[in-house]
């Protein structure tokens, strides 16, 4: 009798700034990761998933709509698309943040004030961004908007469409060199930036943060529920995650004298306990155990003085699959 052929479970990946760090984790969750040369297909070593490269900005509303059962993307798109979808992991990369910025000359503490100006002064106020809703939602939340228009929904200006009835306060949608908009097309924008350098060199100002996001893996609800699917899915989530904890551990292997051992016990810390096991040579023992890459710095001089032979490998993976088969139950 012949089993029922499985459907594939449908991955979006992203392209563009997240690219680099995913194909990375990529590595370290499969054996194999092959992607052709100008195309947007990526072949993985498990012949059930089907990967694809999409912008993240349209990630989480394909993977929401069933398009795509699993996805990466940043959870600043998540939020900013309302996209109704589970995040089920932090991967713990492209960690960015989302700020307001504008002219270092202007003399606004933050938007907030600026706002109130303006509004006295029946000033139009406008803001550019990639993050329309996102905007939106964060200046209707400043008091002085609340003071002045109410519960009224700024006016958001793209080439094709135009929503919101306070046309003194809009929000324009920015293609890209967002940085390069202010004074002369716009008042302030809302950015994302790492390290706020292309800002300070653009003349502009950080003055209120909005949101942090780092890469999200997120799942269509539905293919959650789907049993097979399901199971596939878990499978992506165990090994992605470990390939995001094997990120921030060693693994080390050392050889101690005898009337060291206890000594070494107790200042070595572990994941779990570590593995001790007699060498041939008598009085000596191999110790192995997988410890913080914080730690390895703090242990050195301790590790010189009572070990020798000390070996260090980054871990590709650490699976936690007593955690994952809890989740699964749940």
């Amino acid at each position: 009798m012949r089993g029922k052929r499985l459907s594939k479970v449908k991955f979006a990946i992203p392209k563009g700034s997240l690219e680099e760090a995913t194909f990375k984790i990529l590595e370290k969750s499969w054996t194999k990761v092959n992607r052709k040369s100008r195309t947007y297909r990526v072949y993985l070593d498990d012949p059930q998933i089907m990967v694809k490269m999409l912008r993240p900005q349209e990630i989480p509303t394909l993977v929401a709509d069933g398009l795509y059962d699993v996805g990466i993307t940043g959870k600043d798109w998540v939020d900013e698309t309302k996209a109704n979808v589970e995040p089920i992991l932090d991967l713990e990369y492209g960690k960015i943040k989302l700020v307001i910025a504008f002219p270092d000359n202007f003399r606004y503490k933050n938007i907030d004030s600026m706002i109130a100006d303006y509004a006295k002064k029946k000033k139009t106020l406008r803001i550019s961004s990639e993050y329309l809703t996102t905007a939106s939602k964060f200046i209707k939340q400043c008091k002085s908007y609340k003071k002045f228009y109410g519960s009224k929904d700024p006016l958001i200006v793209t080439p094709w469409l135009r929503l919101g009835k306070n046309k003194n306060v809009q929000i324009h949608l920015s293609f890209g060199a967002t940085e390069a908009k202010p004074p002369e097309d716009v008042d302030a924008i809302m950015d994302v930036t790492e390290t706020g350098d292309t800002l300070k060199q653009n003349k502009l100002k950080i003055t209120d943060k909005v949101l942090e996001s780092t890469a999200h893996l997120i799942a269509n609800k539905n293919s959650l529920k789907d049993k097979t699917k399901r199971e596939k899915i878990y499978d992506i989530v165990t090994l992605m995650r470990g390939a995001v904890q094997g990120q921030k551990y060693l693994h080390i292997y050392l050889n101690v004298k005898e009337k060291n051992l206890r000594k070494l016990l107790k200042q070595i810390p572990a994941l779990k306990k570590p593995t001790v096991s007699p060498l041939s040579e008598k009085g000596w023992y191999g110790v192995n155990t997988i410890i913080l890459k914080s730690d390895y710095y703090i242990l050195i001089p301790k590790l010189r003085k009572i070990a020798q032979g000390l070996v260090v490998h980054e871990p590709r993976q650490i699976l936690e699959l007593e955690e994952i088969k809890r989740d699964e139950e749940n």
